[in-house]
């Protein structure tokens, strides 16, 4: 049985083709109201989960997973539409197929699920990603709303933040590899 806070992320997934349908039609104040109410649900589904003790395998797997496919498909679409650099595109992009590639490498390796607990760091990444987002789609709505100069200071700030957590999570990863994995034996 789907419960409230899945039903919330599921909205939070449907809306993502929406989203980009309207970004690369120019509707950007109708993005942006898609994107807030996308914003919304991420905020409404974890605390609905909590508040009512509803918190699901599931949901463990869909929240994250809606992030990443909101994050990283509004970041490529940005990018063709001129929205972003499209260097910041693929620093997004690319830490975010190495983190699932070598957390699925770890899991053939060692054939153990690894738990991914999201660090702050790599929390303040996320909020600083969708923020870049929003700000972009504004900017691309009207230039003249928001000071140029805050989207290059967000761009420098995702940046960072995207290459530090990257790190850190490929740390961990291989610490924790390290830690499972069988040693290696030398034949005579």
């Amino acid at each position: 049985m789907l419960n409230l806070p899945n039903f919330l992320t599921l909205i939070r997934i449907v809306a993502i083709p929406f989203f980009l349908v309207l970004l690369s039609s120019r509707l950007y104040l109708e993005a942006l109201v898609v994107f807030i109410v996308g914003g919304l649900t991420d905020a409404l589904d974890g605390a609905v989960a909590r508040m009512t003790d509803q918190q699901t395998a599931l949901g463990a797997y869909l929240d994250p997973l809606a992030d990443k496919l909101l994050v990283m498909s509004s970041f490529v679409m940005l990018g063709l539409i001129g929205g972003i650099p499209p260097w910041l595109v693929v620093l997004v992009v690319s830490r975010d197929i190495i983190i699932l590639f070598g957390y699925g490498m770890i899991y053939l390796l060692v054939e153990e699920r690894l738990e991914i607990h999201p660090s702050l760091i790599g929390k303040l990444n996320t909020l600083l990603q969708l923020v870049t987002i929003g700000v972009a789609v504004v900017l691309l709505y009207d230039v003249e709303f928001l000071n140029p100069r805050l989207d290059d200071y967000l761009i420098l700030a995702t940046a960072l933040t995207t290459v530090i957590s990257g790190f850190q999570y490929l740390y961990r990863g291989l610490v924790w590899l390290q830690n499972r994995a069988p040693p290696l034996t030398r034949s005579s």
